[in-house]
């Protein structure tokens, strides 16, 4: 990243910049003004990710394109596959079949991370030009060496996180947030929007109304490419336990996905919307069904998105298990990306929700109640207790 082309260096937005101008939304459904968040975030357009250590390109399946990169902070790593047997003697008993084997899941730190750039193009929707082009970086567990080597591992082995970031970011935004699930056990993908991340030629923020689409599209696909015999991703992903998260404009595409009759996806079983908001151009209705556990996330001293957006969603959310995580005084940014306070409160409380309800772990509940309890930090709260 360029130098000074950090968006959080002295911490949070300029006093008085406001996700909705006036407190209110915009006539037609707008919630930022060209001068609002496009103004003080275009800034950061330009950022762009470490440049790739060794890359190849194979041509996948369905238009998608794989750009194969070795992560600095892990080696490729694969769940090995049986052990090829050298057969039976004629006559002899056969052996009784190994139960596959399953790796913990849950803990910091516990996994190093490496990661593959794929580039997924969805020509399925018509009417939106006929292809959206979705950069997609997945960070995912090293499985160690002597697993590996002792084989009969099973697929599917970790839970898959689909990330959406906010309007004029990308993946590389959150690194330290993304390793922190993915060195957990998690396979982690962060997904780069066409008309809204930071190498968008010409922004829209109006095309957030599509991007609940392309993170349905993603979870397919990555689906897809896990349940492949072979590759560096052949396995990895266990179809049944999906969570997506999502901050600011990603947050309200999460939103969406989860609450929203327009746009539910039934694959998710979780979801973390991180200073979020619903969004009025998006047909259907949020909250009317049943909702999977979400985890709203909010700095009490965020004026781009607003505490009132978080509250109001998670107040409306009486059918499902919820949680707000409230940071005292914390802006739009600095909770989120980089590694400062409170950055590694959020990794933690996220990560046991994700262990409780994503992973099936129910003493993560207690877990989460510890770590978001922090004096003069944050206070977690949930079910029919308010925010504070």
């Amino acid at each position: 990243m360029p130098a000074g082309a950090s968006r959080h260096a002295g911490a949070s937005p300029p006093a008085g910049a406001s996700r909705h101008a006036g407190a209110s939304r915009h006539a037609g459904g707008s919630r930022h003004g060209r001068a609002g968040r496009q103004g003080r975030l275009t800034g950061t357009r330009g950022r762009t990710r470490a440049a790739l250590s060794a890359v190849a390109v194979v041509v996948l399946a369905g238009g998608a394109f794989l750009f194969v990169r070795t992560a600095a902070d892990g080696t490729p790593g694969n769940a090995a596959g049986p052990p090829q047997g050298s057969g039976t003697t004629a006559g002899s008993p056969s052996p009784r079949p190994r139960p596959a084997k399953l790796l913990p899941v849950g803990r910091i730190g516990s996994y190093a991370v490496a990661d593959r750039s794929l580039v997924l193009v969805d020509t399925s929707r018509a009417p939106l030009g006929g292809r959206r082009v979705l950069p997609t970086l997945v960070r995912y567990p090293v499985i160690p060496a002597r697993a590996a080597a002792a084989g009969g591992l099973a697929r599917g082995l970790f839970p898959l996180v689909l990330f959406a970031p906010g309007y004029l970011q990308c993946d590389g935004s959150y690194r330290s947030l993304l390793h922190s699930w993915a060195s957990a056990g998690y396979v982690v993908a962060g997904v780069e929007f066409p008309r809204t991340s930071c190498h968008a030629a010409s922004p829209d923020e109006a095309d957030l109304a599509n991007q609940p689409g392309d993170m349905s599209f993603v979870i397919r696909r990555l689906l897809a490419i896990s349940g492949r015999p072979h590759g560096v991703l052949s396995g990895l992903v266990n179809p049944a336990a999906i969570a997506v998260a999502g901050h600011s404009d990603g947050g309200d595409t999460v939103a969406a996905m989860v609450a929203n009759t327009c746009c539910l996806d039934h694959k998710v079983s979780a979801a973390v919307i991180l200073a979020g908001a619903e969004w009025p151009p998006l047909r259907g209705s949020y909250f009317a069904r049943r909702s999977p556990p979400i985890l709203f996330v909010q700095g009490s001293a965020d004026n781009i998105n607003l505490p009132a957006d978080s509250q109001l969603m998670y107040r409306a959310d009486t059918r499902g298990p919820r949680f707000y995580l409230d940071l005292f005084g914390a802006g739009h940014l600095t909770p989120y990306e980089g590694d400062g306070s409170p950055e590694p409160v959020v990794a933690q409380v996220t990560t046991d929700f994700l262990n409780r309800y994503v992973a099936g772990q129910p003493s993560a509940s207690a877990a989460m109640q510890r770590a978001g309890d922090v004096a003069g930090i944050a206070v977690l709260v949930h079910g029919k207790k308010p925010p504070p």
